[in-house]
């Protein structure tokens, strides 16, 4: 029982969007290896690679309710500031924003960023540019959700990548999800961006690797003494 127990905690769960492509691997294995050995291989290989994209581990989310965590597993590309999507309805006054890359290697469940009411939720269709690119924040598919906290209004905003083709929330309006938990995924590559409230302070730096629901990207003044965070 110790064995199986052990075995258990090694596991990475899987995220049931991964489900159906995972059986749509396992049956390619089968049919094109039928056909020629190789292609058994090639397939297996793809079928592992759609397993690691579809891990879903949990996290350790760091308590405080001044503090906004990473949305998402990347890389940080950008630190500044930017209008906030129109659909939201915050006006055009630049606010500070943190963006996180996720490549195709990368988790991409993501995760609240604060404790928070969902005020508004609002899908846009758009291009599938690089995320990468600053202009995908405008030009991309994207879903936005409005959060109201105690601190003012925070945005996050799900954007398409170069090979994503759908965006999944977990969540609906009027739901209050807490710091670290889970709130959709984007399938295959792609863009997290964050925009904070008046009166945070960002922590992260840009280049600067992010884990979904545990590292702090920025804190509220009495929070940041509290915990002890120092930028870099």
């Amino acid at each position: 029982m110790d064995i199986l127990a052990s075995i258990r905690k090694m596991l990475v769960p899987i995220h049931r969007e991964g489900y159906v492509f995972i059986l749509a691997g396992v049956v390619a294995m089968l049919v094109l290896g039928w056909l020629w050995e190789p292609l058994f291989w090639l397939c297996g290989l793809i079928t592992c690679w759609i397993i690691y994209f579809f891990r879903d581990p949990p996290r350790v989310t760091p308590l405080g309710g001044g503090l906004i965590v990473s949305p998402a597993d990347g890389v940080v590309s950008a630190v500044g500031r930017a209008a906030p999507p129109s659909e939201l309805g915050l006006g055009p006054t630049p606010l500070a924003r943190l963006s996180i890359f996720m490549s195709i290697f990368d988790c991409h469940v993501n995760r609240s960023p604060i404790d928070g009411r969902i005020a508004k939720i609002a899908y846009r269709p758009g291009l599938f540019l690089n995320a990468d690119l600053d202009k995908a924040s405008e030009d991309n598919e994207r879903n936005a959700f409005l959060f109201e906290t105690p601190h003012g209004q925070l945005a996050l905003v799900q954007i398409a990548g170069l090979i994503a083709r759908r965006i999944v929330s977990a969540v609906t309006e009027g739901e209050s999800p807490q710091a670290g938990e889970r709130i959709g995924i984007i399938r295959f590559g792609s863009r997290v961006d964050v925009y904070l409230p008046e009166g945070f302070e960002i922590l992260a730096g840009q280049g600067q690797r992010a884990i979904a629901g545990e590292t702090v990207l920025a804190a509220f003044g009495a929070d940041r003494r509290v915990h002890g965070f120092r930028k870099g």
